[in-house]
């Protein structure tokens, strides 16, 4: 993709992960061969796709359930949204590219059914008996627990960098709370590689809500355009540019122009961050006082004016309210029978309640399932 004349292509190449067989990063907990055509985070990506909670991204939330339309994203397409942007934008700075997929393409992996609404319900489950849920740290569970695809060993067996990834791309955690977590360099901050996920993220859900919020009758265009300014912008000039056009299609090419405009801005200023503060390596990145992956001020205040207006009109909709209701219900139904009766749940992790707390093993059941197969198993059971 291109970027800003002001900023070399690959200018940031020095601060990317690198590293051999050898590198602690590239560090895997079990021994594993290594393969001559492929790099250690090309093996990861690989293990990450053919991960089974990976596949079941395709029966999870991301805003509307499933039924709606079959043009709605899930959970899946959406992550694979934002591995697009996040390769192009490691692909522009230089940095890794393979590694900056990887972590786009895991970023989501511990969502529970029922997106936000369904994490923040089974949050509050937990919040009953002393505990938390945390999408991010559940994810590191997933690859390094729940998955069973070796003889040798529990878990997807990733790089160390891939698993850092996983847990510090969205948020810092405080090592004197989480002392689990030592071998992560809490104390530092993530690569760039890893920074740049959660802002990928944050394009590629702009654009598409506000695209399903369309397709769903939930959202016009004209109230769109007239709210969102960054939008507003491309479609006036594209309206000027090609008089007659379907105004549908000016939209579609007004919401790719926005995503460029916002990725563009991302590439520059993560750039400018970086090279202004004099860092030529990736141990500058760790031990700089703030995350150098940023938007600019101005396209921050825009993107924040996008994000206001989807809370505002979308996420607060009646009906993605009552869906939402819905979700907690369920979740918070389903939690509290399994507590009451855990001789329900299947035997793998029925054998895990003496080791991990009913609780905690009750929650991880759930947080793996589809919305599909909660609601049928919900029906079923109550």
């Amino acid at each position: 993709m291109p970027i800003p004349e002001t900023i070399e292509p690959g200018c940031l190449e020095s601060c990317a992960v690198w590293g051999d067989a050898t590198d602690t990063l590239t560090q895997r907990v079990f021994p594993a061969p290594g393969r001559v055509y492929r790099t250690a985070f090309q093996r990861d990506r690989d293990r990450v796709v053919q991960a089974r909670a990976f596949r079941r991204l395709a029966g999870k939330t991301q805003v509307f359930t499933q039924g709606g339309s079959d043009h709605f994203r899930s959970r899946l397409t959406h992550t694979i949204e934002v591995a697009q942007i996040a390769r192009g934008i490691a692909s522009a700075l230089g940095l890794n590219e393979d590694l900056a997929e990887t972590l786009a393409l895991v970023h989501d992996i511990g969502h529970p059914p029922f997106g936000h609404a369904g994490e923040r319900a089974l949050d509050l489950c937990l919040q009953r008996h002393g505990l938390r849920f945390d999408h991010n740290l559940h994810a590191l569970r997933i690859v390094e627990h729940f998955e069973l695809r070796y003889a040798a060993h529990r878990g997807l067996n990733l790089t160390l960098a891939v698993r850092e990834g996983i847990i510090k791309h969205s948020r810092d955690y405080s090592p004197a709370q989480h002392p689990e977590l030592s071998e992560y360099f809490l104390d530092q901050r993530p690569p760039l590689e890893a920074q740049i996920i959660d802002l990928a993220d944050e394009i590629a859900y702009l654009a598409a809500d506000i695209d399903d919020g369309i397709e769903s009758g939930m959202l016009s265009l004209e109230d769109v355009c007239a709210n969102v300014r960054i939008i507003q912008r491309n479609y006036l000039r594209l309206q000027r540019e090609h008089a007659g056009t379907d105004p549908k299609f000016l939209f579609n090419e007004a919401l790719l122009l926005m995503t460029h405009a916002l990725t563009e801005d991302l590439i520059h200023q993560t750039a400018t961050n970086t090279l202004d503060a004099g860092i030529t390596c990736l141990q500058g990145v760790r031990t700089h006082p703030e995350r150098l992956a940023v938007f600019s001020p101005w396209i921050e205040a825009e993107r924040q004016q996008g994000k206001k207006y989807l809370y505002e009109t979308l996420y607060t909709n009646e009906h993605l309210t009552r869906e939402h209701v819905r979700s907690v219900q369920v979740i918070t139904e389903m939690f509290d029978l399994l507590m009451r009766e855990p001789e329900r749940l299947p035997a793998s992790h029925f054998a895990l309640v003496r080791e991990e707390g009913r609780a905690r093993v009750v929650a991880d059941y759930i947080a793996g399932m589809t919305d599909t197969f909660i609601l049928n198993l919900h029906q079923a059971m109550l």
